[in-house]
């Protein structure tokens, strides 16, 4: 009898290219993957990989063995989602990414409702500001947010997403307030993560530049930076539309405001969408849209 062991972790080295890559996609160590690799070669008789400091091979008889092997396990997953899918329930681990700031604040509830749901479902959620590969990393969607890159990725618009550039009725009473994009050159502007600021005039991109008077990569003390009058922002309305509500903060430049963005959900292309990433992302569509 065949026997499985050591398959997973050669297929995941063969697709990521790394020992320890392939141990972050299973979720072990990579003395685990390389010890089950050396086991399966020995068990096979035959030299499956070769190894140097700098990258990895396969051998002619690896090749042959990762396309069969490949094959078996995509029928196998197949043949899992069409039961689930007969069965009509969502079963397994899902493994989500998204933003820091808007996983938590939006990401996360809604898949705890969904899990409520669901009880059957596992959850392994990362949150972070850094963009991962989806299909390397072994994630079953992400939230982007912004301007989608080209991909071979699948998406679905979730929300729209305004920028607000703003600031606190104080620091405008001590500065004056902008009325051009030529006049914030004069002003403290609060810098992020990103060298310009993006606006658009007379329907053409006009990007700002920004100085080196104050920078910080959290959404949140940027926000709080201008609310306590330390200067201009440029922020999501997710972070700032409660504070422009209620009068703590003032949108300037309106005039030249880019057009909204999105707030996305991406996954990888498969021909059959499993159940449980299918009913997610339909009802994180139905919540957010």
């Amino acid at each position: 009898m065949t026997t499985w062991d050591g398959i997973n972790e050669f297929i995941s080295v063969v697709e990521t290219e790394s020992f320890t890559a392939a141990a972050r996609r299973l979720e072990v160590s990579v003395a685990h993957v390389s010890r089950r690799i050396s086991q399966l070669e020995d068990r096979l008789g035959a030299k499956l990989l070769y190894r140097t400091t700098r990258k990895l091979r396969l051998t002619e008889v690896g090749q042959l063995y990762y396309r069969h092997t490949r094959k078996v396990l995509d029928e196998l997953a197949e043949a899992e989602r069409m039961v689930s899918a007969m069965e009509g329930r969502p079963v397994g681990r899902l493994r989500i990414t998204a933003p820091v700031y808007y996983g938590e604040r939006f990401l996360a509830p809604l898949v705890n409702d969904f899990l409520l749901q669901h009880p059957a479902l596992e959850l392994d959620m990362v949150l972070t500001n850094q963009t991962v590969d989806l299909v390397q990393e072994g994630f079953d969607l992400a939230i982007r947010l912004g301007t989608l890159d080209s991909s071979s990725l699948m998406c679905r618009k979730l929300a729209r997403r305004t920028q607000y550039l703003c600031a606190s009725p104080a620091y405008l009473a001590g500065h004056g307030t902008p009325a051009t994009l030529a006049d914030l050159s004069r002003h403290r502007c609060l810098a992020g993560t990103v060298e310009h600021w993006r606006f658009v005039e007379d329907g053409k991109p006009r990007p700002f530049r920004l100085g080196s008077g104050w920078h910080c990569n959290s959404g949140l003390a940027l926000k709080d930076a201008a609310l306590k009058g330390l200067g201009i922002v440029q922020l999501p309305d997710y972070y700032v539309q409660d504070e422009l509500g209620q009068g703590r903060l003032v949108s300037l430049l309106d005039q030249y405001r880019l057009p909204d963005d999105g707030v996305w959900v991406v996954y990888p292309h498969n021909r059959h969408l499993s159940p449980k990433v299918r009913l997610l992302v339909d009802f994180l569509v139905e919540r957010l849209g």
